[in-house]
């Protein structure tokens, strides 16, 4: 059988990191077993549609490198692929269900009070629609026809009973059918409701594998019900951990952190990021972290799918986002570092050069401005303590000696190159039977105003040219 898997994102906003791990795994297990990824929009709920958001979907899987076989953009043998454009299909199965009793019209009024009270509830029984209209006579139900009532189909449950379902993850799963409601499958305006149109969708499109947050789980008896009401082979249901944040709670985008547009803005690499949430719910069995999207189709198995919640660590993904960035080739680097940096930097240094020497110490893109702010102006309030230094045994008077002694030397080079500039503090260095760290503390400090910088002193000092290092050198001897 070819494994079928799809990402079925309404179009409701932003894309949702939970989604696009849902959508990963979905490709992932599709990919490694050489079967079909589908995209489907699931639009039904009309009023919480937001503009463009398809867009964002198409956007997210491009960028992302999540490719689908079949959907809206690029079609396939089961569409149309939107939900919208399916609503004769989700009538003419309701009415199937009709016709065998596995469903009935209801006439209710949504402002109608239509739950048991209180004082009959059961131990165990879900509030929620009491199911008076399933008890309706066919004469009462042909005459609310005959008058015109509006009305929606629910799905009729037996109360009596269970249903147990074999989850991939989670194992065998009971609920009782007095716990389950008549949910709505067809609503008044013709569309399907959501649980009612992915077990249709799913069924027609050939999905042998249903890959959904672990929150689907107490509705998963109603999909069974309804395939079993239909004769149809039930898939594999994968439920995926919740993936909270660092206080313990659902990840949402109110904290800035659940989009992927958030991460992507704030200069994490796309694939980074599928790294990351690969690992947010799955192990790969060794203590490997970095992955490409290749390695992750090979080493992907839904075996290794855990129930725990994982947690979204954000210094984790800076960490990851750091290999990526470093794996990067220097021509590919550059090009994504020049969308970060301050026009000053790209106008008034050696750019390609700067990205060289700090490719290695970039975390996030974003950190860019902050990293190189130092080379485009110095901030000459800074402390003259940043020159003591207690493992080099620097002091302020010894680092006073240095830049007056290196002040000279520098200003005599006939050329301004790394490899001179180094030659001439190491030959300094070696005159004075000193290390090269009591020498290259205070000439960082004296150019650059910062105890941490993301490249060597030579390397700003190449960076920063002759004429301004010489001056930052002056300038931090007269703070001395």
């Amino acid at each position: 059988m070819e494994v079928r898997t799809r990402f079925a994102p309404s179009p409701t906003g932003y894309m949702h990191i939970g989604n696009l791990r849902t959508a990963l795994y979905a490709y992932l297990h599709a990919r490694k077993n050489g079967g079909k990824f589908l995209l489907r929009i699931e639009d039904t709920d009309q009023a919480r549609l937001v503009e463009d958001s398809v867009k964002v979907i198409y956007e997210s899987l491009r960028v992302t490198g999540l490719e689908h076989d079949e959907g809206p953009d690029k079609g396939g043998p089961v569409g149309p692929y939107v939900q919208s454009e399916r609503r004769p299909i989700y009538r003419e199965y309701a009415e199937k269900l009709l016709k065998e009793g596995h469903a009935y019209r209801c006439f209710c009024e949504k402002e109608e009070k239509t739950e048991k009270p209180a004082d009959e509830e059961q131990e165990g029984l879900l509030l929620g629609y009491d199911g008076r209209c399933g008890r309706l006579s066919e004469a009462e139900v042909q005459a609310n026809l005959a008058k015109g009532l509006p009305f929606v189909i629910r799905q009729k449950i037996d109360k009596e009973g269970s249903t147990t379902f074999n989850d991939f993850v989670y194992g065998p799963i009971t609920v009782e059918h007095k716990q389950l409601d008549d949910q709505i499958l067809l609503k008044r305006d013709g569309y399907p409701t959501y649980n009612f149109a992915n077990v249709v969708d799913d069924h027609l499109m050939g999905i042998t594998h249903v890959m959904r947050g672990c929150e689907y789980i107490s509705s998963t008896p109603k999909y069974i019900l309804l395939y079993k009401a239909f004769g149809w082979e039930i898939p594999e249901h994968i439920h995926l951990p919740h993936i909270l944040d660092q206080s313990g709670k659902k990840l949402s985008k109110r904290e800035g952190s659940a989009a992927l547009s958030d991460l992507l803005n704030k200069g994490y690499l796309p694939e980074a990021v599928l790294n990351y949430i690969a690992l947010l719910g799955w192990n790969p069995g060794t203590e490997q972290e970095f992955f490409t999207k290749a390695g992750l189709i090979e080493k992907f198995d839904i075996a290794r799918i855990g129930k725990a919640p994982a947690m979204f660590d954000e210094t984790k993904l800076s960490w990851l986002n750091a290999q990526h960035v470093k794996a990067l080739t220097p021509e590919a680097a550059h090009k994504l570092f020049l969308k970060f940096y301050p026009e000053k930097i790209v106008k008034e240094f050696d750019a390609v050069k700067l990205t060289g020497f700090i490719q290695g110490k970039v975390e996030k893109l974003s950190d860019l401005p902050a990293m190189t702010a130092f080379l485009a102006q110095l901030d000459e309030q800074y402390s003259t303590e940043l020159f003591v230094h207690a493992k080099n045994k620097t002091t302020l008077e010894g680092s006073k000696a240095v830049l007056k002694d290196l002040e000279g030397i520098l200003n005599a080079l006939p050329s301004w190159e790394y490899a001179f500039i180094l030659a001439a503090v190491k030959a300094y260095a070696d005159a004075k039977g000193a290390k090269l760290g009591p020498v290259m503390w205070p000439l960082r400090i004296a150019i650059s105003g910062q105890a941490v910088t993301p490249t060597g002193a030579v390397e700003i000092a190449e960076l920063l040219g002759k004429p301004e290092t010489l001056r930052r050198i002056t300038v931090a001897i007269g703070k001395l």
